[in-house]
């Protein structure tokens, strides 16, 4: 595996890069992967915004916070013209690593924004004011490939998916693909497909070995050479509401997210 270089600290911050970490499979560790892969990118001194939106609030609780307490999350931000990005952002308690969260209210928003002009560019929209101050905006989407998945798309200058490597999870690939096509031809030109992440790898199982076997041969360089293995060290994390870099720094999984960092700015999806 290439061991890639540790990046070079950054002398100014902004404009972000906005990535969405998308499949609409669930169980897939995405937002395992959007809590750490924020976590450790923001380790390397990058600023990162962690954007929740998915209603079940995981990735927020994922960082600690109690989204169902909350006044104002990013359902207000679509829905409320009084509502300022900037209000509903929060501090983390971990360096250069903030959050806009999500609860159960953001279920009612797909179903208001239907009626609503220019419905799929109301996340792009909200987070126009606060790019500028971050490296990095990572958009954590629901399992699902409804209008809320569509607007994080049209947020985003590239797309992430994080592949459980069981066969199931292949099988979706191929349609999520093909969601983001459309997305590009119709809404954002700009819109790629940054990388596929393999993960819950279980290096034991032949099974494990032939879905990244078969991913590799169709999707080729865009999956990533950084594969994160599966351990009962994540679910542990998450029991504990905090990133699995700072619950257990020197275990393989926080190595392995350092790791996917570097390969992902190696490869310019992040400053």
């Amino acid at each position: 595996m290439t061991d890639f270089p540790e990046p070079k600290p950054l002398t100014s911050h902004g404009p972000a890069r906005v990535v969405a970490l998308c499949n609409q499979k669930g169980g897939v560790g995405k937002t395992t992967t959007s809590v750490n892969l924020a976590a450790a990118l923001a380790e390397y001194g990058r600023k990162v915004l962690l954007v929740d939106f998915d209603p079940q609030g995981a990735a927020s609780a994922g960082l600690g916070v109690n989204s169902n307490d909350l006044t104002t999350t990013v359902y207000d931000l679509l829905m409320r013209n009084d509502v300022k990005t900037r209000d509903v952002i929060m501090e983390t308690g971990y360096d250069n690593l903030d959050l806009l969260p999500a609860n159960i209210d953001l279920s009612a928003a797909e179903v208001q924004l239907v009626g609503e002009v220019a419905r799929e560019s109301a996340l792009a929209r909200a987070l126009r004011d606060v790019v500028d101050d971050y490296d990095v905006v990572l958009i954590d989407c629901q399992p699902s490939l409804g209008l809320l998945t569509v607007n994080a798309l049209v947020a985003a200058h590239g797309v992430l998916i994080p592949l459980a490597c069981e066969y199931f999870a292949m099988r979706g690939v191929a349609l999520l693909v093909d969601t983001i096509t459309k997305v590009q031809d119709r809404l954002n030109p700009r819109l790629s497909m940054d990388a596929i992440i393999p993960t819950m790898y279980d290096a034991r199982t032949l099974h494990s070995q032939e879905v990244v076997e078969r991913v590799r041969d169709a999707f080729g360089d865009r999956v990533t050479e950084t594969m994160i293995a599966r351990t009962v060290k994540f679910p542990d994390a998450t029991v504990a509401a905090e990133p699995i870099l700072t619950f257990a720094p020197s275990h393989s999984g926080s190595e392995a997210y350092r790791q996917l960092a570097r390969e992902l700015m190696s490869r310019g999806v992040a400053a």
